[in-house]
């Protein structure tokens, strides 16, 4: 049996995590809630593995293939970090950005780094502080005595996968800097635009527990991500796996010591992208998605809802969830299984719901239970 995508194997117990009570525990994996679940672990956020059914509907190609071996790469240096490691590569797919959230410690920075060794994709960290300035992302005009004239050095921006490392503790300022890149793919600089790379992504990570002295990315920048991950702790087997390799020797400043190799290139994911813009969705369940995201604007528990923006966003989300579950067509549990990581970040509690005890989850768990699902 050739190897799944990216998940688990189908040995894996099936234990929907957004299906109601009992409540997620974490948000790195959570399943489609269809007659013939995906195989996903408890407590997440983003399917670990592509769902079982009919025969594909899509030929195997060379990209799937190659990015089906991707989580086994990661593995080498990463643990328990499938269902983020699926997030990477649905946000890759898309063309978008990924916002991380989870305590200090949980491997973020070395899941980026791995990630991108594995894909031969250049990557660069920036640790957001209040000190930061626009141009130390972005880059500057810097004058050279020799020639008496300015030229650009770029900055960090100015690469495929950029870590923005606890990007609310920085000032609205700098963190506007980012909204360009992240839209345009492009700087300016002087009123001259400057092109980012392709790929190019945006891995943005906040810390949930600690708020002071920070900056509250606003809506419009919230927006901007097109999933918001969240990272719990590891479970007791998974901590013992880091601690063993630890204890055997294991540098993660040495991902070549630990056998990550490029196991894809960045035409794989050009072609990649490319396939996924051929899966079909039937107009029934385009109309499904725009039923949840309406429904989120009714919701008295928010105050905000989901703009078009993000009905386009968990569109394209489900195609490529589909893409990697190798068919052609999206269903509707498709899109169930990338609604709370498209989604959560979209919308707004009212200060009342969340004095009772309400979550975005709980919310959208609600709409997704309510909004008729087209058969």
């Amino acid at each position: 049996m050739s190897q799944p995508p990216i998940g688990p194997s189908p040995a894996s117990p099936n234990q929907p995590a957004h299906a109601g009570p009992p409540q997620p525990t974490g948000d790195e994996r959570f399943a489609p809630q269809a007659s013939a679940p995906s195989a996903p672990r408890a407590g997440g956020d983003v399917p670990t593995g592509p769902t079982p059914g009919p025969a594909p509907a899509v030929a195997e190609s060379v990209a799937r293939s190659r990015l089906g071996s991707l989580r086994t790469e990661v593995g080498k240096a990463v643990v328990g970090q499938d269902a983020a490691v699926t997030g990477l590569v649905i946000g890759l797919l898309c063309g978008g950005h990924v916002l991380l959230e989870g305590v200090p410690g949980v491997a973020k920075t070395l899941l980026v780094r791995t990630m991108a060794a594995a894909l031969d994709l250049g990557t660069k960290r920036v640790q957001f502080t209040p000190d930061l300035m626009p141009g130390d992302v972005t880059g500057s005009l810097v004058y050279d005595a020799r020639t008496a004239e300015f030229s650009f050095k770029e900055g960090p921006v100015f690469t495929n996968l950029m870590l923005a490392d606890e990007i609310n503790r920085t000032p609205p300022k700098t963190q506007a800097a980012l909204l360009e890149a992240m839209e345009e793919r492009q700087v300016s600089v002087d009123g001259m635009p400057r092109l980012l790379p392709e790929p190019f992504m945006v891995i943005a990570t906040q810390n949930p527990v600690e708020y002071e002295g920070t900056y509250p990315l606003p809506e419009a920048q919230l927006d901007r991500f097109l999933l918001k991950l969240l990272l719990p702790l590891p479970e007791r087997r998974d901590e013992i796996e880091v601690l063993v390799r630890h204890s055997l020797g294991f540098n993660p400043r040495d991902l070549a010591a630990a056998g990550v190799s490029p196991v894809g290139r960045p035409e794989d994911l050009e072609a990649a992208q490319a396939e996924v813009r051929e899966v079909q969705v039937a107009p029934e369940v385009i109309g499904y998605v725009v039923d949840i995201v309406r429904a989120t604007r009714t919701s008295p528990s928010l105050s905000l809802g989901v703009s078009p923006r993000g009905a386009t966003a968990l569109l394209a989300t489900a195609r490529a969830w589909a893409w990697l579950s190798g068919r052609g067509y999206v269903t509707p549990d498709d899109v169930k299984a990338l609604a709370h990581p498209t989604l959560r970040h979209r919308v707004q509690l009212r200060a009342e719901a969340e004095l009772e005890g309400v979550t975005a989850e709980t919310v959208l768990d609600g709409v997704l239970g309510t909004v008729p699902v087209p058969r």
